[in-house]
């Protein structure tokens, strides 16, 4: 089956062809680091994570570039506050690094792949200004005639512009990225932002047109064209990013004359409690906050779980049922490793998808619907395992695990497994293998009353006991 993703652009599901057949390139808007990152900021990078890894189990070579606007108003303006507040001195640059390693840091513990190439915004200053430079010579751009060395993209001048939202121009928001005193149309946006006595001389960059930096817009034109070409396969980003952000960032690319995009994805958002996530409201998720509240495969499955177009709703109760959703994955895995063990089935079963699962996959990343026959291979791995028809058994068990990995949640996995000589597990190891202990010596003296009731305890702890041949097995329920 061929794999069709929505377009955004286009509105509708459209077959996916690569520009290079066997090669996929993909640029993803990531963060403005200017705060810490929040529970959106994960269920966008994850997203991704989960339309490359699928990509790549497909056979195709994934250049993923996910890029860091490390200068922006907001990175200036919140270093000036903390030090107005603080009475500190850490520089613009000093605080943008600084979040960029909690976003690393959050990413890598929800086991995000790192991108092949993660682009700062101050490394492709020179690029940027080319494309302005080409805007300009075009009439498609031009300097502010104040002596502001502001540059805008002049609106009027392409007619496709609004062509992603499918918004007239008179119809638009007017443009608040730059002061207006310079420019022809309020709808105009900043291509180039002269430098203000206000600010650090530290963040502007000589240019033709006088010192100053980037507008946000030209930063992802600029480095998605010098890591993936004039024209790439697929544009991501969250869905409130479409307007201004990548309506600007395709009529800019466009009107320079590059391809761009060929396929727009966008992510739903995450609401909290019933409510869109806003520092108004004082409702944000922080990551290192969600991270505390669960293990982070629990909080990945989570984040991963519903169709990445949807809006998702985060509340108390979310990770409890990602805990036990996962559980049931995990308690599959160790029954099944455990009573194969001693069979010629040990460690065989295929790691291969099946094709219901490969079929959702392909219609649009349909995650939720993935994660059924995933569930579905559980319990009919489990049956097979109770009927010790072995061979059914590793069978499931090898899909399970081919299906697991693919969506990032596999509890084999290196960095998921959870280490036996941590200090918890090991004590909970020795008071759980005690009782047990206690509970075969009850069995033995036919005290089935004690033995009932060891059993209870455990169960009520979360403790599932299997008795086998071999003895009384326990995992978490």
């Amino acid at each position: 089956m061929t794999m069709r993703l929505y377009d955004s652009k286009a509105q509708a599901l459209r077959d996916f062809t690569p520009l290079i057949p066997g090669k996929v390139g993909i640029y993803v808007c990531g963060p403005t680091v200017q705060s810490s990152p929040h529970i959106g900021h994960l269920r966008s990078a994850l997203v991704y994570d989960q339309l490359r890894r699928w990509l790549n189990y497909r056979g195709n070579d994934v250049t993923f570039v996910r890029n860091v606007t490390d200068i922006d108003d907001k990175i200036l303006a919140n270093a000036a506050g903390g030090a107005a507040a603080s009475g500190s001195t850490e520089e613009w640059w000093a605080l943008a690094y600084r979040f960029e390693l909690e976003f690393t840091a959050g990413y890598d513990r929800l086991g995000i792949l790192p991108p092949t190439y993660e682009p700062r915004a101050t490394a492709s200053v020179q690029q940027m200004q080319d494309i302005i430079a080409r805007l300009i010579d075009r009439g498609h751009a031009y300097p502010a005639g104040d002596g502001s060395s502001d540059v805008y993209f002049d609106t009027r001048s392409w007619p496709a512009y609004g062509e992603l939202t499918r918004q007239g121009l008179d119809n638009m928001e007017q443009a608040t990225d730059a002061d207006p005193r310079g420019k022809r149309d309020p709808h105009d946006f900043a291509l180039w932002k002269g430098h203000k006595p206000s600010e650090p001389l530290s963040a502007a960059w000589e240019s033709p047109w006088g010192a100053g930096r980037p507008g946000w817009h030209i930063e992802c034109s600029a480095m998605s064209a010098r890591y993936l070409g004039a024209e790439f396969d697929i544009h991501g980003g969250g869905l409130d990013l479409r307007f201004p952000h990548h309506e600007n960032e395709l009529a800019q690319s466009t009107a320079a004359g590059d391809g761009f995009a060929r396929y727009w994805v966008h992510n739903g958002l995450v609401n909290v409690n019933g409510q869109k996530m806003s520092k108004s409201l004082g409702n944000s998720v922080f990551a290192a906050e969600l991270l505390e509240k669960a293990r982070a495969i629990v909080v990945r499955y989570y984040l991963g779980a519903a169709h990445y177009r949807s809006t998702i709703d985060y509340h108390d109760g979310s990770l409890i049922e990602a805990e036990a959703a996962l559980e049931r994955i995990e308690s599959f895995l160790d029954r099944a490793d455990r009573r194969l063990a001693d069979t010629r089935f040990a460690g065989s079963g295929v790691e291969r998808v099946p094709d219901d699962f490969a079929e959702a996959m392909d219609d649009d990343l349909a995650v939720p619907q993935a994660l059924g026959v995933l569930h579905d291979t559980v319990r009919a791995g489990n049956a097979a395992l109770d009927a010790e028809d072995w061979r059914e058994a590793a069978s499931a068990r090898g899909a399970v695990l081919a299906m697991s990995e693919v969506l990032g949640i596999n509890p084999l996995a290196p960095g998921w497994a959870v280490s036996t000589d941590q200090p918890a597990m090991v004590a909970l190891t020795a008071l759980v293998e005690r009782l047990l202990l206690d509970r075969d010596t009850a069995r033995q003296g036919r005290n089935f009353q004690a033995a009932d009731r060891i059993r209870d305890e455990l169960v009520a702890a979360g403790i599932t006991i299997e008795d086998t041949p071999s003895g009384a097995h326990w995992s978490f329920d």
